[in-house]
C-alpha cells in the first residue's frame, strides 16, 4: 500500500495526471473477482468451464446450422466468392496510424502504442495473422 501511495506522489509531482487518475481508481476499486457465467438452453446458471464451452458450441451450431459437430474446427465451410475481400497493406497501416492512444488494450494486453512502436517487423506478422484469419 505504501508503494502505491508513493507512485501516486510521484505522479503528482511529475504531473503525470493520467497514471494519477488511474492508481486511484485501482484503489478505490480494489481487487474484483471476474465471473464468467452463461444461461444455459434451460436458463440455468453454468459457471464451469466445459459447461461453458458447450453451451457456446451448442449456440454457435444452432445459429450457424452447422449439426452435428463437436468441435467448431471440423467444420468447414465452401464458398465460390471470399466473405471478405482481402485488404490491402495500404489501407491496414492506415487503419494502425487511426488507432487512438491510451485506450485499454483489452484481453490480449497489446495496446496500440506497442502496435505502432514495433515497425514493420510487428506490423508485417500482424497483417499476415489477419489475412491467415
Amino acid at each position: 500500500m505504501r508503494a502505491k501511495i508513493e507512485e501516486l506522489e510521484t505522479n503528482i509531482k511529475i504531473n503525470n495526471i493520467r497514471d494519477l487518475y488511474k492508481g486511484i481508481n485501482d484503489m478505490k476499486k480494489g481487487y474484483q473477482h471476474r465471473t464468467r457465467i452463461v444461461n444455459d438452453e434451460k436458463v440455468d446458471l453454468v459457471a464451469d468451464f466445459h459447461s461453458i464451452m458447450a453451451r457456446w458450441r451448442n449456440y454457435f451450431s444452432k445459429i450457424l446450422n452447422v449439426h452435428g459437430i463437436s468441435d467448431v474446427r471440423q467444420a468447414e465451410i465452401h464458398t465460390a466468392v471470399p466473405l471478405v475481400p482481402k485488404s490491402s497493406v495500404l489501407v491496414f497501416e492506415i487503419a494502425i496510424e487511426k488507432l487512438k492512444s491510451h485506450k485499454s488494450q483489452g484481453n490480449i494486453q497489446i495496446t496500440a502504442e506497442k502496435i505502432k512502436a514495433g515497425g514493420s517487423t510487428i506490423r508485417c506478422a500482424i497483417y499476415k495473422l489477419i489475412i491467415a484469419i
